[in-house]
């Protein structure tokens, strides 16, 4: 069985490949019963949609891979804290367990909707938190 750390660096390599995209570099996988059913990464600017990110395109993919819109089996791993958008879509998935890296502070449900989660999802912080702040720190670094 993998442990957290290992599924991170997958959800980390998920937010290398936005970065080359020219996408702010946030990766997500899904794990089902130790495997990975999903992998995604944010693609809002590739699909011009603001919804499209890595956490939202995951858990899309794990429903379909599931053929099931609940992830009560499932944990999610993401390389930043989701916002409020996705916590939402996180509770109404009735994830089982949510593990992120870098925590958001301007942007993270943390701040605006803490109890956005679904009462039962498992929550673990801090997974690989400093190449998570790294990855984001160095991309938004090289845009300016």
């Amino acid at each position: 069985m993998a442990d957290d750390t290992y599924y991170m660096k997958q959800a980390l390599m998920e937010a290398q490949k936005a970065a080359e995209e020219g996408e702010v570099p946030v990766g997500a996988v899904v794990v089902c019963r130790d495997r990975i059913i999903a992998r995604a990464h944010n693609l809002t600017e590739t699909l011009t949609d603001v919804t499209a990110h890595a956490e939202m395109q995951a858990i899309t993919a794990a429903a379909n891979a599931l053929g099931g819109k609940y992830l009560n089996d499932c944990t999610l791993y993401v390389t930043v804290e989701p916002c409020v958008m996705c916590a939402g879509a996180i509770a109404w998935a009735q994830t089982r367990r949510l593990v992120f890296g870098a925590g958001d502070e301007k942007r993270g449900y943390q701040k605006y909707a803490p109890n956005a989660l679904h009462p039962k999802t498992e929550v673990v912080k801090g997974v690989l938190v400093d190449e998570c702040t790294r990855l984001m720190k160095d991309f938004f670094r090289s845009k300016r």
